[in-house]
């Protein structure tokens, strides 16, 4: 039971590295879309390097006046 942890925790680290190859945490992190992008792209973990290129379009919502 304790290897599904590691796995999980295998599998985040791949996706850290595979967002950093694809230069995402360069510059800020001002947007939806940017935030979203990073994120998933860490949860594909391994699937980035078999051609997965997760992308999120996001729109937050403007406070009424």
């Amino acid at each position: 039971m304790r290897i599904a942890p590691a796995l999980v925790v295998i599998w985040l680290i791949i996706g850290v590295i595979g967002a950093g190859q694809r230069g995402y945490y360069n510059g800020s992190v001002g947007s939806c879309n940017r935030v979203g992008t990073i994120v998933v792209t860490i949860l594909a973990g391994p699937l980035n390097y078999l051609g997965v290129d997760p992308r999120v379009n996001c729109t937050i919502p403007k406070p009424s006046k």
